[in-house]
């Protein structure tokens, strides 16, 4: 079978599932119930990985479940695919699947969200059935390293039509909003919550320029894009953020970046190559030094809960 004839047989299937406007499946739980001590991984391209210099997501989050103390780890890389496309550094793609599955088995988490696809976008849906197959795979491998491990899958948010000499966004959007479909399916046959960011987002937008942009360049969300963003994820999980000033929360957002700057550093240290690469021969008796972040993180996760529990707790004085 051909390519071509994947992509129809694709669609084909697409075409026999039932999928309403607003991207919701029948069967789906309104609500994702997530428990007291979860360890939630963030895992996707480059939407993800930039959500971490602004931590609109984790506060959003945290104080959307004021009963249970979770933590948020943000295994986000920008460019990267279900292949691990990006993270195999100069290697093929599967030494990018081999890192990740190692940041796994030091996670172990209990909750995975997962944001891909954003490539088809310019790709016409072509790499379709590889995409699909390519995910499958992926989430075989988050249920091999965390046995239970509950699934989250995102639909990658629209791009946005900004003034020359930025391109028309018109087309990869509607790639997008079948991708969005496909989606749907997809994590309803892996037994996965579907969360339907791309229409939460404004779906394909209306002809001509956008008016207030939330994007840099139609592509990489600005910190306005990402505090949305953030919003619309949570709504999409049916979690509702308390109403809180945000002068309040502002301490809290800050003290989530700081933590994710600590694991960021913890798990993608500059000059890896020199650490753990074939270049250690240089600097690999500082490798000893990168655990060290850990009881920073778990300091920073204690200052976390600390805060949401202030913040809340001034909440609910008259």
């Amino acid at each position: 079978m051909t390519r071509r004839d994947l992509t129809c047989a694709a669609f084909a299937a697409l075409a026999m599932f039932s999928f309403n406007a607003r991207g919701e499946d029948a069967a789906q739980e309104k609500v994702f119930e997530f428990k007291g001590g979860d360890d939630i991984v963030l895992l996707g391209s480059t939407v993800i990985e930039r959500e971490q210099r602004y931590g609109f997501f984790e506060t959003a989050l945290q104080l959307a479940e004021p009963d249970k103390k979770i933590t948020v780890r943000n295994l986000g890389w920008s460019g990267d695919t279900v292949f691990g496309h990006a993270r195999s550094y100069f290697g093929p793609p599967e030494e990018g699947i081999q890192r990740l599955s190692a940041h796994l088995d030091m996670l172990k988490p209990d909750v995975v969200i997962l944001c891909y696809g954003a490539e088809l976008a310019h790709e016409r849906l072509g790499g379709l059935p590889d995409f699909l197959t390519g995910y499958r795979a992926l989430l075989d491998l988050l249920r091999e390293k965390s046995p239970g491990v509950r699934l989250i899958i995102a639909a990658p948010p629209p791009l946005e039509n900004l003034p020359p000499p930025l391109p028309d966004q018109t087309e990869p959007n509607k790639n997008l909003s079948s991708l969005r479909d496909a989606l749907a399916k997809f994590a309803h046959s892996q037994n996965a919550y579907f969360v339907d960011w791309f229409h939460a987002m404004g779906g394909v937008p209306k002809p001509g320029r956008t008016a207030k942009p939330l994007t840099e360049n139609g592509v990489h969300y600005t910190q306005e894009g990402y505090q949305k963003l953030a919003a619309k994820l949570v709504g999409g999980l049916g979690l509702k953020t308390p109403d809180v000033p945000s002068t309040a929360i502002e301490p809290l957002r800050k003290q989530i970046v700081a933590k994710d700057t600590l694991f960021f550093d913890r798990w993608r240290p500059q000059n890896e190559t020199y650490l753990f690469g074939f270049r250690k021969h240089e600097q690999g008796q500082n490798a000893k030094e990168i655990p060290m972040f850990d009881p920073l993180i778990a300091d920073a996760d204690k200052k976390i809960q600390a805060l949401k529990t202030s913040i809340l707790a001034a909440a609910k004085r008259p």
